[in-house]
């Protein structure tokens, strides 16, 4: 395998090649992030094709003196997965608006003694828009605000998704340890 500088030159050069060693790479780390946010197989393609383009457009601006490339990489098809959502404008979902009297239980996560790949698994058992506002918030570090405001629901409507995510995942996780 290639190192990682020399991809990156051979990307800002814009050889194909390297743009598709690049893509090979990091592949199954941007399906698994996008497989947070999308259940069809054909979304979550397009979210990481969109993510990647913006990279390739975009490699120029990345500066190994500010972060770890991967990180850089990461953020940015995270961002082009949140724009697709924001884009399908979440009305196929239902999202009850909520207010804030409803009880939100904030606990420490429930991820942090599970490996990634079983923490994949056990959110996929979520609905998509629970599950998409957990990973946002236990995964991602994102805020209840700005989850909010990424997928264009109220603060209220993602305390109730985290709930709920919570309720649905400590069933399974009591059936389990």
């Amino acid at each position: 395998m290639d190192h990682l500088d020399e991809i990156l030159a051979g990307c800002r050069r814009q050889e194909r090649q390297a743009q598709e060693k690049l893509y090979r790479q990091f592949y199954p780390v941007l399906f698994a992030l996008c497989r947070k946010f999308f259940d069809d197989k054909h979304e979550i393609l397009t979210a990481i094709n969109n993510g990647m383009l913006k990279v390739f457009k975009n490699i120029d601006q990345f500066d190994d003196q500010k972060g770890a490339f991967f990180n850089w990489l990461y953020t940015t098809v995270r961002n082009a997965a949140l724009t697709q959502l924001r884009d399908q404008k979440t009305q196929q979902f239902d999202y009850d608006e909520l207010d804030d009297k409803m009880g939100f239980e904030s606990a420490e996560n429930p991820f942090d003694k599970l490996s990634a790949s079983d923490v994949i698994v056990y959110l996929s058992a979520l609905p998509v828009a629970t599950r998409r506002v957990c990973g946002l918030f236990y995964l991602d570090g994102f805020s209840i605000k700005e989850i909010g405001e990424s997928l264009d629901i109220s603060d209220g409507t993602v305390k109730w998704h985290l709930s709920e995510g919570r309720k649905k995942l400590k069933i399974i996780f009591e059936k389990i340890f």
